[in-house]
C-alpha cells in the first residue's frame, strides 16, 4: 500500500515569522513532524510542501522529499487543501506516482509522535474508513454570539448536563488527517465519506500559532516526553 504523507510548511506567519524553523526543546519545530513521518511503519513516501528556501533546505537535511509551493497557495487565506491537490498533481506528473492514502500532518503539532500516526493509520486500515481526523474528548459548552447576544450551541441551560454526561464530543486537533486518494479526489477535501476519529490526549494537542504556544509545547516536552 502506497501511503503519502503531506507536510505543509509555507515561511509566512503572522503571529510567529518563519514559524517551522523555530527552535523547540533543542530542535526546528519542523523537524519533529518529519521525523515521526519518516519513523512511521505505515508511511513510504514523506513530502514537505513549502514556498520558502531555507524550510525546503532543513526538510532536505532531515531526509524528507519536498515540493516547492507557488506562493498563490502560500498565503493565509489559501486552503491546505489546496496545498494537497498541488502535491498530488506534481507527483503524478513528475513521478507517476498515486498514494492509496493520504495522511496530512500539519507542522504545528509537535506533541503528535510516530506513536499517534501510526495507531491512526491502524485504526483507519482496521474499520475501513475513507477519511480520519484526530481530537480530543470535550466537556466544554460552547456558545456563539450574535449580534449582541449569545444562545448554546451544544446543550440545553434548562437540562444542564453534568460533567459525567456530557459525553461523545470532541475538539478536532489539527494533528493527524488521514484520507482515501479516491475519497479526496472525489470530494476535494480532507474530510469526507465514513469518517472516524483518532482520540488523543488534551495535553498534547498544542497547536503552535504564538510564542506562548511554543513555551506551553516545550514545557510539555520536557515533563512527559
Amino acid at each position: 500500500m502506497k501511503i503519502l504523507s503531506i507536510i505543509p510548511a509555507r515561511g509566512g506567519s503572522k503571529g510567529i515569522p518563519l514559524k517551522n524553523l523555530k527552535i523547540i526543546n533543542g530542535k526546528h519545530l519542523l523537524d519533529y513532524s518529519i521525523e515521526a513521518s519518516l519513523n512511521s511503519k505505515w508511511i513510504n513516501k514523506t513530502i514537505v510542501s513549502t514556498d520558502d528556501d531555507k524550510i525546503l533546505k532543513r526538510a532536505i537535511e532531515k531526509g524528507a522529499e519536498v515540493i516547492k509551493r507557488p506562493k498563490a497557495l502560500s498565503t493565509d487565506s489559501a486552503s491546505i487543501e489546496s496545498a494537497i491537490v498541488h502535491c498530488l498533481k506534481h507527483l503524478k506528473r513528475k513521478e507517476r506516482y498515486t498514494p492509496d492514502l493520504v495522511v496530512l500532518l500539519q507542522n504545528t503539532s509537535p506533541l503528535r509522535t510516530v506513536r499517534h500516526i501510526d495507531e491512526a493509520i491502524s485504526l483507519f486500515l482496521r474499520y475501513k474508513y475513507d477519511s480520519m481526523l484526530s481530537a480530543y474528548s470535550s466537556h466544554y459548552f460552547i456558545w456563539k454570539k450574535r449580534n449582541n447576544e449569545i444562545t448554546p450551541i451544544n446543550y440545553n441551560p434548562k437540562k444542564r448536563p453534568n460533567r459525567q454526561q456530557f459525553n461523545n464530543q470532541f475538539i478536532e486537533n489539527g494533528a493527524i488527517y488521514i484520507t482515501k486518494y479516491e475519497a479526496f479526489k472525489k470530494s476535494k477535501c480532507r474530510i469526507s465519506g465514513k469518517i472516524g476519529i483518532y482520540e488523543m490526549p488534551s495535553e498534547l494537542s498544542v497547536d503552535i500559532d504564538t510564542k506562548e504556544d511554543l513555551v506551553k509545547a516545550e514545557h510539555i516536552m520536557k515533563k512527559i516526553l
